[in-house]
């Protein structure tokens, strides 16, 4: 349809019939103002949806035209003029930084070398201690049994049965230790540091302690390992599988 057809149909369909602009108003009670705004086309001065519609309907019924079709040509004539809603820009999503991916691997390495030199530095310290404890040992006098003594050595080595486990610990820190032999409790205390204690057990050993760097641990007078990281708590379970060479 072109432009202003509308609005001219609908005012010379009026003139035709020979109804003034007043008898309209009275008739359809539409006001002047939006009369005169459908006939010259003022969109912005008239109201929308079914207010729009319903003043087109009330003209179409006065003047003997048909609702539908004069509806139709005022859609038709209003949509030409209604300027579309712009479309929204898409909204994307940002893409992480490129510096995030070398940043992570930098803290895994962190971390990864933290873990090694903090068992590095335990091993360290439990080495260091084990020589020193040996020479004490080796710089003390040996004493000569006497017969007596030797015989109550070789029947108490005699009443150990095969397979007993001797575990000896030492501390060089104070810190918290739990032992069980045979899942029995033996020992659960604050232990000082330079303590040393032993214990035995027929299958199995299992010690834990809140600062693993603390604890030097020698079973049958083999070294075990630490029990874990310098500083944080360790635990470990013990048994003849570990004086297998």
């Amino acid at each position: 349809m072109a432009k202003g057809n509308f609005g001219e149909r609908l005012k010379r369909e009026r003139e035709l019939r020979e109804v003034s602009m007043d008898e309209l108003t009275k008739a359809t009670r539409i006001s002047t103002r939006f009369l005169e705004a459908l006939e010259n086309e003022d969109w912005k001065k008239l109201p929308g949806g079914v207010f729009g519609h319903g003043f087109v309907r009330a003209i179409a019924r006065y003047l003997g035209l048909n609702e539908e079709a004069l509806l139709s040509e005022y859609d038709s004539a209003r949509a030409e003029h209604t300027p579309s809603p712009s479309s929204k820009p898409e909204e994307r999503i940002p893409s992480p930084p490129k510096w995030l991916p070398f940043a992570a691997v930098g803290v895994v390495l962190l971390l990864v070398l933290g873990l090694i030199f903090g068992v590095s530095y335990a091993w360290h310290r439990f080495s260091a201690y084990r020589a020193k404890k040996k020479s004490a040992e080796t710089s003390l006098p040996v004493q000569a049994q006497s017969p007596n003594s030797a015989a109550s050595a070789q029947s108490a080595e005699q009443s150990i049965p095969k397979g007993t486990l001797d575990l000896s610990i030492s501390t060089s820190a104070a810190t918290r230790v739990r032992i069980f032999a045979d899942d029995k409790l033996l020992l659960d205390a604050e232990l000082p540091a330079g303590e040393t204690r032993h214990f035995s057990a027929n299958r199995r050993f299992e010690v834990s302690a809140g600062d693993s760097s603390a604890v030097l641990l020698e079973l049958n007078g083999r070294a075990m390992p630490p029990l874990g990281a310098p500083g944080a708590y360790g635990r470990m379970v013990l048994t003849e599988k570990d004086l297998r060479p």
